[in-house]
């Protein structure tokens, strides 16, 4: 981990949720903050000392959900917070990863630390104390529906930090007090309302789709650089890039895509061949990619604009406003619902599964005999005895069928919960997790386009493509060597995917070109 830290209570980027998922830098409680939820955990001190004379304050010393007007003694508010905790533990599912753990700690973090929910600052420093020591509590991904957040995944982190639970130190599964003990951490106590604070928010939806966002904003990157790629296996034109073209519709990300084109197909021999060639206009695959993948590209601007918004949002419910006099209300709203987060996510999900559908397309131009400018049937180094990339094209088609069922939006969906108090939920935890899946396979299809071009360009030589594309052909090649004969396809697949997940094949693009938008 470096020294950088970030600070709580203030805003932060998807690229700094990153790096805290990734651990790669630290969490810090500053003074301002800390102050901040000591005012307004001073008054809930009041309240639940108050007894029969105190209001009626939603989980506070009333029940939760549709047993909110139950009351609850004061002798009995402890027991009150740590049964929210257990009861609210049921997710099923395979768990999550470790760096959506660690990011759901730090934004819960975050959370409580704007100052709005009324906990000790005892809870945000075991969160602090929870992510600096990498316990990773065991969540099941499945169970959320996203209504009052994401409270059976945030449940089972919070059990955790009670002792209970389970939890993984060092890649091991074991009980959540042993995982406490084993990092010289004790349980915490929880205190009036702090069972709800801890529980009540989009964390997990905003963890698992802001990290999916940041790859995702990444392969946007990529599809330029392969689909440049193939333009020059397919001896396309580049003239379709000309940023008058781009300046008449003026959306950003398409310029952004066209200007990035420009740069990779920059001093190509393959282009300067058939400058003068009797084609008129390429497939929309080729010609089409500013404004495809530029399309994804704004939406995902929006959606990374959406998420550092909630980053910086109070989440928890009752939330409570304290004022320079000390004086303080308390109001019962709906911050924690994931309607925004959701409608984002889905978003991101239908627009990055766009540039694996143009992307299979650009294979199938590069495969098929009667599309790809000359080159042989299937890129085949022996036609009839080889089937060369065939199966490749299939490979990728099956993972565009499967990311359609995937974009459709879990958020047009409603289950009631909660006796009907929890009458409309968000499913946004769905829309996170449908995201991250539609990622994975996006990028594997773009490794597939990578590979099956990267063959296209040896096949056009001795002619050498323009610089950009030089570049990441030649990381490529330095992976996976030329196909000669048939052999399993999957090992060259799985080494490209690995140049794309790793961030070198664009490092290799930026700086054989400069950076890209």
């Amino acid at each position: 981990m470096t020294e950088r830290q970030i600070e709580l209570g203030r805003a932060f980027t998807l690229d700094d949720l990153n790096a805290l998922g990734r651990r790669q830098v630290g969490l810090l409680f500053p003074p301002e903050a800390r102050a901040k939820v000591i005012r307004a955990s001073d008054f809930v001190q009041r309240l639940s000392q108050a007894g029969d004379e105190a209001p009626n304050v939603y989980g506070v010393n009333t029940g939760f959900g549709a047993l909110a007007e139950t009351r609850v003694e004061a002798q009995q508010m402890r027991a009150l917070q740590r049964n929210l905790v257990l009861s609210h533990s049921c997710g099923v599912g395979e768990p999550l990863p470790q760096e959506a753990v660690r990011a759901m700690i730090a934004l819960r973090a975050q959370t409580l630390a704007l100052g709005h929910s009324g906990v000790r600052p005892a809870v945000i420093d075991a969160l602090v104390a929870l992510y600096e020591a990498d316990v990773i509590p065991r969540i099941p991904c499945q169970g959320s529906v996203g209504a009052s957040g994401d409270l059976a995944p945030l449940a089972h982190l919070a059990s955790v930090l009670i002792g209970e639970g389970e939890a993984f130190v060092d890649g091991e599964l074991m009980a959540g007090a042993q995982a406490l003990d084993k990092r010289g951490l004790e349980p915490l106590v929880l205190g009036a309302k702090e069972g709800l604070a801890l529980i009540n928010g989009t964390q997990m939806m905003l963890a698992i789709g802001a990290l999916a966002t940041v790859e995702a904003e990444s392969l946007a990157k990529l599809a330029d650089v392969i689909g440049a790629m193939s333009l020059e296996a397919l001896e396309g034109s580049s003239r379709p890039f000309d940023p008058r073209i781009q300046e008449v519709r003026p959306h950003p990300g398409q310029a952004e895509s066209a200007t990035n084109l420009r740069a990779i197909l920059a001093e190509s021999e393959i282009a300067e061949s058939h400058r003068d060639c009797h084609k008129v206009q390429d497939p929309y695959s080729l010609r089409c990619m500013p404004q495809v993948h530029g399309a994804t590209r704004d939406t995902l601007r929006f959606v990374r604009m959406t998420l550092e918004r909630e980053i910086l949002a109070v989440t928890d419910n009752p939330i409570i406003f304290v004022d320079d006099d000390g004086d303080a209300d308390v109001i019962s709203g709906g911050n924690f619902h994931g309607q925004p987060v959701a409608i984002a996510l889905d978003a991101a999900t239908i627009a990055v599964a766009e540039l694996a559908n143009v992307s299979e397309r650009r294979v199938e131009q590069l495969v098929n005999p009667a599309m790809s400018s000359g080159l042989p049937p299937f890129l085949a180094p022996r036609t009839g005895l080889d089937s060369g990339y065939m199966m490749a094209q299939v490979t990728a088609a099956a993972l565009v069928s499967e990311n359609k069922v995937l974009a459709h939006p879990s958020s047009v969906d409603s289950i009631p919960s909660s006796a009907g108090k929890e009458d409309h939920v968000s499913m946004g935890s769905i829309s996170s997790r449908k995201l991250a899946q539609v990622v994975i396979h996006v990028r594997r299809g773009l490794a597939i386009e990578a590979l099956v071009a990267a063959q296209g360009i040896d096949l056009r030589g001795p002619l050498r493509p323009s610089k950009g594309v030089a570049a990441a052909h030649a990381l490529i090649r330095a992976a996976v060597p030329t196909l000669t004969e048939d052999r399993a396809l999957y090992r060259d697949m799985e080494k490209v995917e690995a140049l794309l997940e790793d961030g070198s094949l664009l490092a290799a693009v930026d700086e054989a070109v400069g950076p890209l938008a």
